[in-house]
């Protein structure tokens, strides 16, 4: 892959920092620096939202046909650039191909969607009394903001059409640690969408992202990514204006097997629920498996083999199942994790170590990783890791696995394993979490919700809710 230097979109036009500073982007596999973006700053920030500003009353007048027209128009160049950002995402995130490649696809099938919903933003009519009329309406922000994380760089940051087709204009702040294929967007959204409508100001969290959460023009902020962060950013927004701030943050997610299940289809549930395509660094990873004594011995075992099974090397192989982890940083902390695991007395069962080879000399490598006999007060029970560590746990009795299952801060995605459908409806009423599968891990569906109870966040997007949330409501009276 050719070296790239990437530009910010900002009102139409692609640009460099106004500081002149600038960002490397590292290969994960390799520790090559592969290109660089701009490094930007408060000074950018404001330049965005003055652009946003300027565009809104134009983009707000459109009708909702015209609005769509344009976005499906964009999404059919996201689409037909799908190759290009495939191969910028490897090398960016160290993702494997065969896992991201889902991912420009589901960016635009969101685009579609929500292109096609634009005239359900409705408001109503109030009954009265005779001389006078009460009604509501449903009117954009102007300027929002989206702050999103490196795991799904192209994902999150194209997303933006709910807010697009609620009349709102919008500036997108990527992550700093998988920049690239932001420039890409930007080349997109400037051939296809009006000048200041989308603006892309790439750089890091103090540069760009604090700017933006606490500029007093932005009055509604979405953000994907840690908790800590989430709550800084509201901190930092409250202290500017009062500002409408959703947030989809981490989890700490249970895959709760009852004793009917099938042991190999929960071991294959568990590892494919474990995002190990991602080395785990996925917010809605089943990260706890919540196994029956009658069932926990088989099933440490069966995890322990699929998951010694994994093919690991170059991400960009169609038969390696993970690649390395997204930078230093989260190897790091990946293999803290693990010593922490050790020093509570968890017992590893698989992986745990860097891979052997040539290959694997340099880049952010360590095997995904399965620690057995976790109990609640160890801290890879309780902690997110966001990285590639399965930890398996026993329970005796549903009272137990529940009081498990929600003995943690977070609550945003839990799995359920079992054939009989009582229990099951029974579980996912009682789990505290925002999106639950039953016999199923990790799929998302348009038009349903997702985010998070408890520390996982506010707020739900994917679904209609999520473009409503880009509005405000106005009521009228009127007096005949």
């Amino acid at each position: 892959m050719e070296h790239i230097d990437g530009r910010m979109l900002i009102g139409g036009e692609l640009v460099e920092s106004a500081g002149g500073a600038w960002l490397d982007s590292v290969d994960p596999a390799t520790e090559e620096i592969i290109g660089r973006v701009p490094a930007g700053s408060p000074e950018d920030i404001g330049a965005a939202v003055e652009a946003a500003s300027d565009a809104f009353p134009e983009w707000a007048g459109k009708s909702m046909q015209e609005r769509a027209d344009i976005l499906r128009e964009y999404g059919r160049r996201l689409r037909s650039e799908h190759k290009r950002i495939l191969e910028i995402e490897v090398r960016d995130t160290g993702n494997s191909v065969s896992k991201l490649r889902h991912d420009v696809v589901a960016a635009v099938r969101g685009v579609e969607y929500f292109a096609g919903l634009g005239t359900e933003l409705k408001g109503e009519t109030i009954p009265a009394g005779g001389g006078s009329l009460h009604y509501s309406v449903r009117e954009p922000y102007g300027v929002v903001g989206r702050i999103v994380p490196f795991n799904h760089p192209i994902l999150f940051a194209a997303k933006f059409a709910a807010p697009l087709m609620a009349g709102n204009c919008i500036v997108i702040k990527p992550s700093e640690q998988s920049p690239l294929s932001a420039s890409v967007l930007g080349e997109i959204v400037r051939d296809t969408l009006p000048p200041g409508v989308v603006n892309i100001v790439t750089g890091d969290g103090r540069g760009a992202g604090d700017p933006l959460v606490r500029h007093p023009a932005v009055k509604r902020i979405s953000f994907i990514g840690s908790v800590p962060t989430g709550l800084a950013i509201q901190r930092a927004a409250a202290e500017v204006a009062v500002k409408h701030v959703s947030l989809e943050l981490g989890g700490k997610n249970p895959l709760i097997v009852f004793p009917d299940a099938d042991p190999e289809e929960v071991s294959t549930a568990a590892v494919a629920g474990m995002n190990f395509g991602w080395q785990g660094q996925s917010c809605g990873s089943t990260s706890r498996l919540l196994v029956p004594d009658a069932l926990y011995s088989e099933i440490v075992s069966r995890v322990a083999a699929k998951v010694d099974a994994i093919v690991m090397g170059d991400p960009g192989d169609e038969s390696v199942q993970a690649g390395p982890m997204n930078s230093r940083g989260q190897l790091d902390k990946t293999l803290r994790y693990i010593d922490i695991a050790h020093e509570d007395g968890a017992r590893l069962v698989a992986g745990g170590v860097r891979p052997t080879g040539p290959q694997f000399e340099r880049g952010y490598w360590v095997r995904p990783t399965v620690f057995a006999d976790v109990t609640s007060d160890m801290r890879i029970f309780r902690e997110e890791v966001f990285g590639p560590i399965l930890s398996i746990v026993r329970y005796s009795d549903v009272e137990e696995a529940m009081r498990l299952a929600n003995d943690v801060e977070y609550g945003l995605t839990a799995s359920i394993w079992t054939n009989d459908l009582t229990a099951a409806m029974r579980a996912a009423q009682r789990v505290r979490a925002g999106y639950v599968w039953v016999n199923d891990t990790s799929r998302h569906f348009l038009g349903t919700g997702f985010g998070g109870m408890n520390n996982s966040g506010v707020g739900r997007e994917e679904c209609f809710d999520e473009m409503l949330s880009y509005t405000e409501l106005k009521t009228v009276h009127v007096r005949v």
